[in-house]
């Protein structure tokens, strides 16, 4: 039998190395390589020869009744709006975020409501102890639901445990770097034991038809601890956002298999627990400064919910020889593109002045409909001038100043009428708007005209 050899695994990128160094060669981060045996688990070592010989698995139609409701409603709509309705059976998702943002205490109340509308929850915990999970649910007011509680991190036990008596409807693990399997000979969390387990575990949900929700680690980084890997072999992965500062948390899809990816829920974080926000742009716009300079209103679009945010911004002179750009919520790279533009087409300035641009309330925007409300934001800044305070901005900005469309302006508009807003900024090829929803709505072409409209405003609290 042939020597088996040790293999080095990058923890941060999965690259293996047959020898250890201190740098990686696929990611270039350091002292990130540990020793793993590959001889045992599947594809390992010399023991594959010794294989068995595959069986003959059954192959049917696409055209075919399922047994089940192909989704399983939570009952938490925020939630379910994420998931794209429900969370369907038989599929793997992972859930990360940052170390006590609330990923269990959200998972734990999402299984008290499916453990009261009759389903069959196990809730497994690798960190906590049960008295520990306990105590949560108590404060939470949900102990009383049928949820089943354990805790384990051995994968085998786990799966023996779940397959014993009716077939649970969702399992619940947390978290997926704790746990660990006797088919690897590698220390649980390492990227060789993450691996197999999060493959194990979702092997068993394919072949039972239950579903798996994952609790992944986040990296100082904000991206979900281990190789990317682990993401491929989910079917859906959500990230749970939010600012130490801020009372909301932000619950983000980046991949899902059977729903879209561009859907948000909003959740309000509180003494009892989470609590689903049914409306975020109240909660975005409740601490606005309405007669203030620099702030406008930018209406957007998060999946098919418009949610409605203050853009910051401040111009300041500068007494340093590089001025400063700072941007929260939003694209640097971005920021850079609109403030040459505003310089190459519109005449203003900013060589000599720092900028500082907040999306408020922690919230981030990645669509590019926010470039005309970042505009105004900072022509009203560098102005001194304040924007009319019930006037809300969409929009696209091109390199050579002009105005584009973008699209669900009609959903935008209601958005903001429902919300007081009388008058609008937007792009002159938009859709055409129904009588009276636009309300006082002004088209620029080119981003000077909206220049020159800020410009030659004057600051009045009534934003006539």
């Amino acid at each position: 039998m042939a020597k088996q050899r040790a293999q080095f695994v990058c923890q941060n990128c999965g690259t293996v190395h047959t020898r250890w160094a201190g740098k990686c060669d696929g990611c270039g981060e350091w002292n990130t390589l540990v020793e793993e045996h590959p001889a045992a688990g599947i594809g390992g070592g010399p023991a594959i020869s010794a294989a068995p010989k595959g069986r003959l698995i059954a192959l049917t139609s696409l055209d075919g009744e399922i047994e089940d409701a192909p989704r399983i409603v939570s009952g938490v709509a925020e939630f379910d709006r994420v998931t794209g309705g429900g969370i369907v059976r038989g599929s793997a998702l992972l859930v990360g975020g940052d170390p006590g943002i609330g990923k269990s205490t959200l998972l734990i109340q999402v299984a008290a409501k499916l453990a009261n509308s009759g389903n069959r929850v196990v809730y497994i915990s690798g960190e906590e102890a049960v008295a520990q999970v306990r105590l949560r649910a108590r404060r939470l007011g949900i102990a009383d639901s049928a949820v089943e509680l354990g805790a384990e991190t051995n994968v085998e036990d786990i799966v023996a445990t779940i397959s014993e008596g009716q077939r649970p409807d969702l399992v619940i693990l947390d978290s997926i770097q704790t746990l660990w399997t006797g088919r690897v000979e590698s220390a649980p969390g390492t990227v060789t034991q993450v691996r197999a387990s999060a493959q194990a575990i979702i092997r068993h949900a394919k072949s039972t038809g239950a579903a798996v929700v994952l609790v992944g680690h986040v990296t100082k980084d904000g991206q979900i601890a281990g190789p990317r890997v682990v993401e491929h072999m989910v079917d859906g992965v959500l990230y749970f956002e939010g600012e130490g500062g801020h009372h909301f948390r932000i619950l983000r899809g980046v991949k899902n298999r059977f729903g879209p990816t561009d859907e948000i829920g909003v959740f309000e974080m509180s003494d009892m627990g989470l609590r689903e926000v049914a409306n975020p742009s109240e909660l975005f716009l409740g601490e606005r400064n309405e007669q203030a300079a620099g702030a406008a209103v930018f209406a957007g679009m998060e999946g098919t919910r418009p949610v409605l945010v203050e853009i910051q911004a401040l111009v300041a002179p500068s007494t340093l020889g590089t001025p400063r750009r700072a941007v929260v919520g939003w694209d640097n790279a971005r920021l850079s593109m609109i403030l040459a533009v505003l310089e190459a087409h519109c005449g203003v300035r900013f060589g000599s002045h720092d900028v500082y641009l907040n999306v408020a309330g922690g919230y981030r925007i990645s669509e590019p409909a926010a470039d005309l409300a970042v505009a105004a934001a900072l022509v009203s800044s560098a102005t001194g001038l304040a924007l009319p305070r019930d006037c809300v901005y969409f929009g696209e900005i091109s390199l050579s100043g002009a105005v584009r469309p973008v699209a669900h302006a009609i959903q935008r508009l209601k958005e903001a009428e429902k919300l007081g807003f009388r008058q609008s900024v937007l792009p002159g090829g938009s859709e055409e708007m129904p009588n009276g929803m636009a309300g006082d709505a002004y088209r620029p072409k080119t981003l000077a005209d909206l220049v020159a409209r800020v410009a030659g405003s004057q600051s009045r609290p009534d934003g006539d």
